[in-house]
């Protein structure tokens, strides 16, 4: 029989992140602001953590230095999501979720990132550590490059980047920093105009072509990051992002990270990441997404019965090591009925439990024009979905 009720929103939030520990007292400790002039803060170590998958976060939580930089750098909503989530996934491998505490990243403020990101010849009064990271576009003689030349020959290949910062708990009940994470969100495909106002054209960038330009980057960034005294002797993990299209309803992927160890001015091994992001259903799968898109399909036709009115089921699948790790599908739905509702729900719970493959972490989003309606969550091995209705 499956789960079936109205709850409040903050308990579908506990219950998708996994068993709830049992409750501790949350810890008081002292933070380093300052490490010049001995400036200390209060601040708290939340006790709960929701699952093993999570970094606890201070309190009171800081916003990143260069807050609101991603919205306008990263062409879709799934890139700004996962560039972030992914980062903090490959940081695991480092940092440990038991030991280490995450915080937006302090360090580089927007200044500084808008400056990397620009082409090294656009602020090329700026000092050595500020100089865009991007390639110039003007030639030998200082002549503005031709727009399908520049596409070519100099595209734009760091489109942002992303900083966290991993603390760790002293022995003198001080928290301070433990590490540091940087993501280079990378341009798959440059975009450009061959005259202004004109059409927009698109010129890909090899895969090869990506990677060689986003690791000499990333030395420079390392080389730079160094240089901060505060930063001198902590690891810093850096990851390559590739950036979808600007149409693309999946998200990018990191594919390759390395770590400078503390102490270290250079870069270690660079250890390449198999994640992908897939859509579901597909008309010409490759051999390892046949099964699942099969199973999709299936799924799809019997969602196709219920109503006439239906409009269109898509899926989407985060694989790691080429195995399906979590399929996330959105349901947009024509009526609104409360009852109508209900039984679609109920419905689409059973289909999911008769279609779709048992050991695979399963969301599925209910919505219509007033929203979002339902949500249904099926846990790997798990033998009956949650379902909630949202109650406005």
């Amino acid at each position: 029989m499956n789960r079936f009720r109205w709850i409040p929103a903050m308990v579908v939030v506990a219950m998708l992140a996994g068993c709830v520990p049992s409750l501790k007292e949350d810890t008081e400790v002292l933070k380093d602001t300052d490490e010049t002039e001995s400036v200390v803060e209060t601040t708290i170590i939340p006790s709960m953590q929701l699952s093993d998958s999570y970094y606890r976060t201070l309190v009171p939580y800081k916003e990143s230095a260069s807050r609101g930089l991603v919205v306008s750098n990263l062409y879709t909503k799934y890139d700004i999501k996962e560039v972030e989530e992914g980062l903090m996934r490959l940081s695991q491998n480092v940092y440990d979720t038991d030991s280490y505490y995450f915080q937006e990243g302090q360090y580089l403020d927007t200044d500084t990132i808008k400056n990397w990101l620009a082409r090294s010849n656009q602020n090329q009064d700026e000092s050595e550590e500020l100089r865009g990271l991007n390639p110039p576009d003007v030639d030998a003689n200082g002549q503005t490059l031709d727009p399908v030349v520049r596409a070519q020959e100099a595209p734009i290949y760091l489109a942002h980047v992303i900083e966290q910062n991993y603390l760790v708990k002293t022995d003198d009940n001080k928290v301070k920093l433990g590490g540091i994470s940087i993501g280079l969100a990378l341009n798959s495909i440059y975009y450009y105009q061959k005259e202004q106002y004109g059409d927009t054209f698109e010129e890909p960038i090899p895969d090869a072509e990506l990677e060689q330009k986003g690791k000499e980057i990333a030395e420079e960034v390392i080389s730079r990051l160094r240089q901060r005294s505060e930063l001198q002797d902590v690891p810093i993990v850096i990851g390559l992002f590739k950036q979808a299209a600007n149409n693309s309803i999946v998200p990018g992927s990191y594919f390759s990270f390395s770590v400078s160890e503390k102490g270290q001015n250079a870069l270690g091994d660079w250890q390449g990441i198999n994640e992908k992001y897939v859509t579901f259903p597909m008309s010409s799968p490759e051999e390892l997404y046949r099964t699942v898109n099969t199973s999709f399909q299936n799924f799809k036709q019997d969602v196709d019965k219920y109503f006439s009115n239906y409009t269109s089921v898509i899926g989407r699948g985060f694989y790691q090591n080429d195995t399906l790790r979590k399929l996330s599908i959105e349901v947009p739905i024509q009526f609104y009925g409360t009852t109508e509702i209900i039984g679609f729900t109920q419905y689409l719970s059973g289909v999911i439990m008769q279609h779709l493959p048992v050991d695979v972490d399963i969301e599925v989003n209910i919505t219509s024009i007033n929203g979002a309606e339902a949500l249904i969550i099926k846990k790997r091995n798990e033998q009956e979905p949650f379902v909630h209705i949202y109650d406005y």
